[in-house]
């Protein structure tokens, strides 16, 4: 690819960077933006807006608290409640009070709701063009490399959260001996 054009010159070259981590940063980038168009193209085939069938294929089988949802989607509560009330009118979604708190509402998917998220989840799954169209080899290639990047953060992540546990028990071990 030419140097300033093209997905390259994306994010990494814009501001001087000529690291293979920050060029490889770009194409992602770049394929994720261009993929939009794709996802927000099945979205109105199945008559949703595109929020709206993130939405639903982020409810997946059991039921979800409102505000889970919410922070999978890094949204406010009240953009939520738009969204699932435009789902419950389609028929895909419910909404029920939980049995332990009855403040709290879970949203359940119906049948029609479960088929459609199949659907959706089906045709999430075939990759676009420019990597369909790569080798079966260059394919594993690519899923491998991106298997370690993500197993690297989930490590990442372990780690995080159990030092955040850590110091929780730690503060909870000194307020219990200072209340003593």
């Amino acid at each position: 690819m030419e140097s300033g054009a093209g997905p390259v010159s994306w994010l990494a070259e814009e501001v001087g960077r000529t690291d293979p981590g920050a060029e490889a940063w770009s194409l992602m980038h770049w394929m994720m933006v261009t993929n939009k168009q794709r996802l927000f193209g099945m979205a109105r085939e199945f008559q949703l807006a595109p929020q709206q069938m993130i939405a639903l294929r982020m409810l997946g089988a059991r039921p979800r608290k409102m505000s889970d949802l919410a922070d999978a989607l890094f949204c406010d509560s009240s953009n939520v409640t738009g969204i699932v009330d435009r789902l419950e009118e389609q028929g895909l979604v419910r909404r029920q009070s939980s049995k332990k708190d009855r403040r709290v509402k879970l949203l359940i998917l119906t049948k029609e709701g479960e088929r459609m998220r199949g659907e959706i989840t089906k045709r999430m799954a075939q990759p676009p063009a420019p990597i369909a169209s790569l080798s079966e080899k260059d394919q594993r290639e690519l899923r491998d490399i991106l298997k370690r990047a993500v197993e690297s953060v989930t490590e990442d992540a372990e780690e995080e959260n159990d030092s955040v546990a850590d110091g929780f028990a730690i503060k909870s071990r000194r307020q219990a001996a200072a209340s003593r």
